[in-house]
């Protein structure tokens, strides 16, 4: 589709980085609410490409080439959903134009995981064991040699990740020293700084929390509880809506969580954290995205289970409008599951046969990778996102996960 009045003055445009699938959505309720889309991305994978009214095949890392264009454009705002790296990019470009946005300290903060433990510790909020180790450690035998040992003295087990990636990239948690070596070159390898976060292990089930802001008040939506695989990469399984929770343990995440926001300075957009809850039902944070979740808890979950059109939200907020916290109707519990080779495949194929008015979204890679491993989110084999009145339904869903 392409705009055939991009240059008259009353054109309300909203730039758009990233065009994958956990994109479409934003894509499409951009246009749903009357803005004229100009999404920039690398042109793989791009199945938003075709639902812009322009579209730039430039990678979304190409920060400076992207914000030439953009002062061309005069945009009302910028906005992503579900990518650290676009809202790195989204952050900066809305920063330099004068729109609304997020301090330049956040784009750090919250994109890499070792400056994140930093601040939250900074602020109070209770953080775990943390260490990075760069690949000039590596580089050094005597001094990483020292480092592992120091690491073997905190304790096993131990959680090693990148400290500037996400969807499970690398992530591991090892038991053992030669573990611990192996998963610490692994996570660098991958690292786009070259550099591994080590931290001791949070105990407790696991969650997340997705919020908006707006002028720096901060919003809770809704509480997510997460299905992973077991170690050592705990791969998303399944998202649930809504978590459930004590209203006291509500009260308390959302006290935790807005102090976490506040200390990331997330001011503006969507927000997505994750945490554990302990043994005594307090929260303790993983890490904190200034970004809607992926995995499309943010884009279908969070208004299948509320009401609440997140998606609108982030888009209001990009372009300086009050978020409208408006309920339509919804459903009383959503979720996502994803599959992993061709049994899981057959078996949500039975399920969306079984009960179509519960789905509401499905997709499924070609059967004959089906068996293909598995090594990040990016590599599951298919998704399928239902929303229902129906406990029985929710729990034939999820049947089989722990």
């Amino acid at each position: 589709m392409q705009t055939q009045n991009q240059n008259t003055g009353d054109v309300k445009r909203l730039v758009i980085i990233g065009a994958n699938a956990f994109q479409l959505p934003l894509i499409l309720k951009a246009a749903e609410l009357g803005y004229e889309t100009h999404v920039f991305a690398w042109a793989e994978g791009a199945v938003g490409a075709e639902y812009a009214d322009r579209f730039y095949p430039i990678s979304i890392v190409e920060k400076d080439q992207i914000l030439e264009i953009c002062r061309q454009l005069k945009p009302l705002g910028v906005v992503t959903i579900g990518s650290d790296l676009a809202a790195i990019t989204a952050n900066y470009l809305a920063r330099q134009l004068g729109l609304p946005s997020n301090p330049e300290e956040t784009e750090l903060i919250a994109t890499n995981k070792y400056a994140m433990r930093r601040a939250l510790a900074t602020h109070a909020v209770s953080v775990p064991f943390f260490k990075r180790v760069s690949v000039d450690d590596i580089g050094q035998e005597s001094e990483f040699n020292s480092i592992l040992t120091e690491l073997v003295d905190v304790g096993f087990p131990l959680i090693v990740k990148p400290t500037d990636r996400s969807g499970s990239r690398a992530v591991s948690l090892v038991r053992t020293r030669f573990e611990l070596e192996r998963a610490i070159r692994e996570a660098q390898s991958v690292s786009f700084e070259k550099c591994a976060l080590i931290e001791s292990v949070i105990e407790g089930d696991e969650y997340s929390c997705e919020s908006v802001s707006y002028n720096g008040e901060h919003s809770i939506l809704q509480i997510t509880k997460k299905y992973t695989t077991d170690e050592p990469h705990f791969i998303e399984v399944a998202h649930v809506q809504p978590a459930e929770l004590s209203d006291e343990t509500f009260l308390n995440i959302t006290k935790v969580i807005k102090q976490g926001l506040s200390a990331l300075y997330i001011r503006n957009g969507a927000a997505h954290a994750e945490f554990r809850l302990n043994a005594d039902g307090e929260p303790r944070i993983i890490e904190i995205g200034a970004r809607m979740a992926g995995d499309f808890i943010g884009s279908d979950l969070v208004q299948g289970s509320t009401g609440y059109d997140f998606v609108k939200m982030v888009i209001q907020a990009a372009v300086g409008e009050a978020r409208d916290m408006i309920v339509s109707p919804h459903k009383r519990f959503s979720a996502v599951r994803f599959a992993f080779n061709t049994d899981d495949c057959l078996r949500l194929q039975k399920f969306c046969a079984t009960y179509p008015d519960m789905v509401v979204r499905s997709f499924f890679e070609p059967e004959d990778i089906w068996n293909s491993d598995v090594t990040d989110s990016s590599t599951r084999k298919a998704h399928v996102i239902i929303a229902t009145e129906d406990n029985a339904v929710l729990a034939e869903f999820l049947r089989g996960l722990a």
